[in-house]
């Protein structure tokens, strides 16, 4: 495990090093504008086929299910923000962290309830691109993954070293590995279930909703890393949890 992860942390090393730099004067860093609108064209289709877009959609699953599928994919988040606060020198939110994943886990049952919230340990959401953030790494430029939608080059880069680093990674074996990549993709669901309204507005409400996913993912991205001030938050939670 240690020898894979400094293989990662050497091909994030390589790979930032590659990131590409804004043209002067550029609004954004897209110079895969072109390819990226086909790959966005192709997630809205993929979207509008498992029922976005359609004001009369039912929501695919119950209420309760999508709030406890959306809590336990969350808590098993949260020993790798812990990883990500110790990497960035910020110890108080790795141990707020850390006690709310043990408290969710123990008393939420799992994370499928949020007892850590009402007695005030909060969440502190963090990523490895917020980590390479912080070390100062370039933003570069502007992507959309097939599926999983709008990111930059630092924070693709991320995502891969995350997986890498996850402790939860280490912790499951077959077949129970498998339940734990089901919930995390059941949290997905759920989540856009949650936040259909706000999605749906920005993909299927606006002239070009590349221009305004684009626009709304960096402002919201930048508000997280502290680099613009505050901005409206497309993802906000509709229910006020």
């Amino acid at each position: 495990m240690h020898g894979q992860a400094s293989a990662v942390f050497l091909l994030a090393t390589l790979a930032l090093g590659a990131c590409s730099t804004p043209e002067p004067g550029a609004e954004f860093n897209d110079p895969f504008e072109e390819q990226n609108r086909a790959v966005h064209a192709e997630n809205v289709a993929i979207d509008r086929m498992l029922g976005g877009g359609k004001p009369d959609r039912k929501p695919f699953l119950p209420k309760p299910v999508a709030e406890g599928l959306s809590n336990v994919s969350g808590n098993l988040g949260m020993p790798s923000a812990v990883v990500n606060s110790l990497l960035q020198a910020r110890p108080g939110p790795a141990v707020q962290n850390a006690a709310r994943f043990v408290v969710n886990t123990t008393v939420g049952i799992g994370g499928i309830f949020d007892p850590a919230t009402a007695i005030g340990l909060f969440e502190d959401d963090t990523d490895f691109g917020e980590t390479l953030h912080v070390w100062g790494a370039p933003e570069g430029a502007f992507l959309v993954v097939p599926v999983a939608g709008p990111t930059t080059e630092r924070d693709l880069v991320g995502k891969i070293v995350d997986f890498v680093i996850d402790p939860m990674s280490g912790v499951f074996q077959e077949p129970e590995e498998y339940y734990v990549a089901a919930i995390k993709l059941g949290g997905k669901v759920a989540d856009r279930q949650r936040y259909g309204d706000a999605i749906d507005s920005i993909l299927y409400g606006s002239a070009d909703s590349y221009a305004q996913m684009r626009l709304l993912y960096l402002q919201n991205r930048h508000f997280e890393l502290g680099i613009e001030a505050e901005v409206f938050d497309p993802y906000e939670d509709p229910y006020g949890q």
